[in-house]
């Protein structure tokens, strides 16, 4: 096996796969007095997600930047609470994970929804460039923050929902924020997705000693959702997915997967009895990922191809790196006691 690879890191035919539903992953699994927060949890997959917890019976708890989106969203969905939060605004999780710690409750299912794709250089009010701080960063902090309350769960998960896009790029330990290197949209949402990875890799390593769990995963190439609102058309056309004039192919949309097949693999991850003594793996497709050596053949305009995990971005070494750097980036140290 490799090197400072979790040894897990291999399909376990579950009996699910890419066309597997949110629903039907969650069919016969309680989650009565279980309590959850998604993040993004009124949009798109994480909506999906919303929806198959509280129908498990879980209490899910939806921190959201647009909360009168999320309102309309979210009509008629019983067991739901709503809280003001933006991830590229430190002050703002600091204040609901202060809220949620002082309310007493335990914390079952922490899932790391939201995220932002292909966007143009921004920075935040520290300078960081906005996907890291969005889709990894923020997360970080967040988890940081509830951590007492997950280890009050005695058998806590956290789900960092990635992206096949962590191949994109391996994380920049020497630049991540395109100080010193010309920004490609690309390279920054590859690298925000390998953190997410190498984040799950070492947050199982130091929770599990308080049964907490976490994994990191790819919800699968999914057709309908807002994510890639702010995407330039051209590198779509690049990618064989889209024609000149920006449509995408019909044969490509066919094979797309739909917003309850793109939650599946977030909510197994989060309520799966096989994962119950695994974690720290990358999974996809409701399985835990093949390991990626070069033997797959990946084309974009084909979503079954799009599939694997890079060793980079699951290796411990790796991941123990850049949570110290992530420390120091935050100016706080993550108390994982």
């Amino acid at each position: 096996m490799l090197q400072n690879i979790n040894p897990f890191q291999q399909p376990v035919h579950t009996g699910f796969n890419a066309e597997s539903t949110a629903q039907e992953v969650i069919n016969g699994i309680s989650l009565t007095g279980k309590t959850a927060v998604i993040t993004g949890g009124y949009a798109g997959i994480g909506l999906e997600t919303t929806k198959a917890l509280v129908s498990a019976g879980a209490t899910v708890i939806i921190p959201a930047r647009d909360i009168e989106k999320a309102r309309q969203n979210l009509a008629g969905i019983e067991n739901i609470e709503l809280e003001k939060m933006d991830l590229i605004d430190p002050d703002s999780i600091d204040a609901l994970s202060e809220r949620f710690n002082a309310s007493g409750r335990k914390l079952d299912l922490l899932i790391n929804n939201a995220g932002i794709m292909w966007v143009p250089l921004r920075r935040d009010s520290r300078g960081i460039e906005s996907q890291l701080a969005t889709n990894y960063l923020g997360q970080f902090h967040l988890t940081a923050k509830l951590w007492p309350a997950l280890k009050k769960a005695e058998n806590a998960r956290v789900i960092s929902v990635s992206s096949y896009g962590h191949q994109m790029a391996p994380f920049d330990f020497e630049d991540p924020n395109f100080e010193n290197r010309d920004y490609q949209t690309l390279l920054g949402y590859g690298q925000s997705k390998t953190a997410c990875n190498l984040f799950a890799t070492a947050l199982d390593e130091m929770g599990k000693k308080f049964n907490i769990r976490a994994y990191s995963l790819h919800p699968g190439s999914v057709y309908g959702t807002d994510l890639g609102r702010e995407e330039p058309i051209d590198l779509y056309i690049q990618m064989g997915t889209h024609d000149i004039d920006g449509k995408i192919k019909p044969e490509v949309e066919a094979r797309l997967k739909t917003i309850p097949q793109g939650a599946a693999t977030t909510v197994w991850c989060a309520t799966s009895p096989a994962l119950q003594n695994i974690g720290g793996v990358y999974c996809e497709n409701c399985d835990i990922a093949e390991i990626d050596l070069g033997q797959i053949k990946h084309r974009y305009d084909e979503p079954s191809t799009i599939r694997g995990v890079q060793p980079y971005s699951i290796d411990l070494e790796n991941a123990q790196r850049l949570w110290k750097l992530s420390e120091e980036m935050l100016g706080f140290t993550f108390d994982a006691e």
